[in-house]
């Protein structure tokens, strides 16, 4: 009974520890799983490892050094291409990176800078110029209104002025003139076609009348002679018309157009003398002193301006006399050759004439349109 209590007693305890072999057992099953996992994920790593170290790092060359850095962004303005891609190679995942040649271009040639400064310093100068065309305009036409009134006093230059009216006066009677050798070119050409027609009629009928073959002839050839030397008188005309037509137009104009501005700046003097005698003629203050300093500052510029021009026309008028006369001289001869030697019938001197003038005439017979008709 001892024995089979003692062996009941082995037997439990046996039984007892036997549930706790078995748990030891799982445990023992379950650690050596999860470390064969945890092995086999640091070899999967571990193989994982130097394809992404690889892969991270970029070769860069940049002023001929060549720096490698971790990828840390997102794309960057370069182009990229890939190497290698087979497997094992050394180069495999290594990319280089080139600059980037497309898309964006820079337009600007340099840079151009606009500040608020010099956008006020540019209206300020158009508005100080246009106050001072505002001044300068109202004096002016205050100075004019006073003359025509007989309230102000005016500069005037007696020798000049003078020389000014012959000069206007002049330009009218050679306008006129050059008028009535338009209306005579006009008419004395119209006057040539009818002889050169007339002529053309008279040499049909001595062809076409035997009866009167000599009588037409002789007119036939009367009239082509005159409509001949019509031609020679009627380019004298048109070379006198051309010279009296830049003289007037051209040289006497040019000298007008100086007196113009002569006159203007006459205007502007008297407006700034007056404003200058006006002040003096107040109190002197010290709101009045800078007025004074400034308006004889004015005047005496315009007063230079004004001596300038008064002797610039002065010295066009001297020459526009002598430049007048020349050229009359030589028209005028010319004039009155051509038409006496035509009315005379005088061919050769006609002839003369034009030489002497180098005149150059159209090919006999030209039935183009002549100088007047191209006007």
């Amino acid at each position: 009974m001892v024995m089979g209590a003692g062996m009941s007693e082995s037997a439990m305890s046996a039984a007892g520890e036997a549930p706790s072999l078995a748990v030891d057992s799982h445990t023992a099953a379950a650690e050596m799983h999860a470390q064969d996992s945890e092995s086999d994920s640091e070899e999967s790593e571990m193989a994982e490892a130097p394809a992404r170290d690889s892969a991270a790092e970029i070769p860069v060359t940049s002023n001929g050094e060549d720096v490698k850095h971790m990828m840390t962004g997102g794309p960057t303005l370069k182009e990229t291409r890939i190497v290698s891609s087979s497997y094992g190679n050394p180069s495999e995942g290594i990319i280089e990176a080139e600059p980037y040649r497309g898309g964006l271009k820079n337009t600007q040639s340099g840079p151009v800078v606009i500040t608020d400064d010099i956008s006020k310093n540019i209206a300020l100068e158009k508005l100080e110029q246009v106050k001072k065309w505002s001044i300068s305009t109202y004096k002016c036409t205050r100075q004019v209104l006073s003359e025509k009134l007989g309230r102000g006093s005016k500069t005037v230059d007696l020798e000049l002025e003078s020389q000014i009216e012959i000069l206007r006066d002049t330009k009218k009677k050679y306008e006129n003139l050059l008028r009535l050798a338009r209306q005579m070119a006009t008419q004395f050409y119209q006057v040539v076609q009818t002889q050169r027609q007339l002529g053309d009629a008279f040499g049909e009928l001595s062809v076409k009348s035997p009866e009167l073959h000599e009588e037409f002839g002789y007119n036939a050839e009367t009239q082509k002679l005159l409509c001949k030397n019509g031609e020679t008188l009627l380019g004298a005309i048109n070379f006198f018309i051309a010279s009296v037509n830049t003289l007037v137009n051209k040289t006497i104009e040019d000298t007008l157009i100086a007196v113009k501005h002569y006159e203007n700046a006459r205007i502007e003097y008297d407006a700034y003398r007056t404003d200058l005698e006006e002040l003096n003629l107040g109190p002197r203050d010290a709101v009045t002193i800078p007025k004074i300093e400034q308006s004889q500052l004015q005047f005496q510029i315009h007063k230079e301006k004004f001596d300038k021009l008064r002797g610039s026309v002065s010295v066009k008028l001297k020459f526009l006399d002598e430049n007048k006369i020349k050229v009359m001289h030589n028209q005028l001869l010319l004039f009155h050759n051509a038409v006496s030697a035509y009315f005379a019938g005088n061919q050769h001197q006609l002839e003369q004439v034009l030489k002497q003038f180098h005149i150059k005439l159209k090919a006999p017979g030209s039935d183009g349109p002549s100088w007047l008709e191209e006007q």
